[in-house]
C-alpha cells in the first residue's frame, strides 16, 4: 500500500557556478516545510476513482461474525462541479474465512449524481432515492466527501510535522441514520511521496473517542468511533491520488424486535484510488 516516501526536507548544498557563492540552503529548507499557496483543485475533465471498504463485525470476544465489502466507482470533474456514482456493489461472507457471496449491485446508486458539496449530503431529503436502511451506501458518499475535504481544504493551515486541529466538538446529524460527534479531528502533513507519477503531499488524519448514536430501521447502536487514515494529494493539481480509511466502532447494539443488547465491534478498512492508476 505504501510507496517510497522522500523526506520533505531538501538537504544539499547549491554552489553558484557564476559567483562561486553558497545559495539558499536555509531558503530551500523553509520552502520544503510549506505547501503551495493558492493552489486550487484542477479538474481536467472527468476522473473516476474506485472506493472499496471492508466491514468486519465481531463480538465482544473478538470472534468474527460477518464480513461485508462495499465498492463503487466515483467520478468527479463533471460539468457544473457535479460528481456521480456507478457500479456500487455489496458482497457478504459469514465468519472469518468463508468466501464472499456474489456481489449484489445497488441499482438505486447507478448514475446517482449531485453537486460536489459535502454539506449538501447531510441535508434532509438528499438521500430520498435511497432505501432508509442503506447506511453503508450513504457512508460511501460521506467518506468520499471527508477524504476530499481533509486532503484539499487545509493546505494553508498545514506545516510539516505539526498537528493541525481542524475540528473540535462538532455534532454531525446524519438524516435517517443518527448522530456523530467529532471530538477532535487532527490533520498533519507528514512528508512527500510519489503516487501515479505525481509528487504528493502525504497528509494523515485521525479522530478518536467519537460518540456515535444510530437509530435506523428499528435498530439502535450506542457506540464510540475511532477513525484515521492517510491521503496522497498532488502538489500540482491538488487531486487525490490515493487515500486510506480505517475505523473501529465498539458499542451496544439492539436489533429490531429484540429487547436485549449485545456488544459488537465493527472494523472498517478502505482504499480510494483513481481507476486509471490500477
Amino acid at each position: 500500500m505504501r510507496t517510497k516516501t522522500n523526506s520533505a526536507f531538501v538537504i544539499g548544498l547549491a554552489v553558484c557556478m557564476m559567483g562561486g557563492g553558497v545559495c539558499g540552503l536555509l531558503g530551500q529548507s523553509l520552502h520544503a516545510q510549506s505547501l503551495p499557496k493558492g493552489l486550487v483543485v484542477r479538474d481536467r475533465g472527468p476522473r473516476t476513482y474506485r472506493f472499496s471498504v471492508d466491514y468486519t463485525t465481531a463480538n465482544s470476544k473478538g470472534e468474527i461474525l460477518l464480513r461485508q465489502r462495499l465498492a463503487g466507482d466515483y467520478t468527479r470533474g463533471l460539468p457544473g462541479g457535479d460528481v456521480a456514482w456507478k457500479n456500487v456493489t455489496q458482497a457478504d461472507a459469514d465468519g472469518p474465512t468463508a468466501p464472499y457471496a456474489a456481489a449484489q449491485k445497488r441499482d438505486f446508486m447507478e448514475g446517482f449524481r449531485y453537486h460536489n458539496d459535502l454539506g449538501d449530503t447531510l441535508k434532509p431529503g438528499f438521500f430520498k432515492a435511497f432505501p432508509p436502511t442503506a447506511v453503508f451506501e450513504r457512508n460511501l458518499i460521506w467518506d468520499t466527501g471527508m477524504i476530499e475535504h481533509f486532503g484539499q481544504d487545509s493546505f494553508e493551515h498545514l506545516k510539516l510535522n505539526e498537528p493541525y486541529h481542524s475540528v473540535s466538538n462538532e455534532d454531525v446529524n446524519m438524516p435517517e441514520v443518527g448522530t456523530f460527534h467529532n471530538r477532535e479531528v487532527v490533520l498533519e502533513w507528514i512528508g512527500r511521496s510519489q503516487r501515479n507519477g505525481q509528487d504528493c503531499a502525504l497528509i494523515r488524519y485521525e479522530a478518536f473517542l467519537n460518540p456515535l448514536d444510530i437509530d435506523n430501521g428499528g435498530m439502535t447502536l450506542k457506540a464510540r468511533s475511532n477513525y484515521w487514515g492517510q491521503i496522497w494529494v498532488s502538489l500540482s493539481t491538488k487531486q487525490i491520488e490515493y487515500g486510506t480509511l480505517n475505523e473501529t466502532v465498539v458499542g451496544e447494539l439492539k436489533l429490531a424486535g429484540q429487547d436485549t443488547t449485545q456488544v459488537i465491534n465493527v472494523i472498517r478498512s478502505g482504499t480510494f484510488e483513481p481507476v486509471s492508476a490500477k
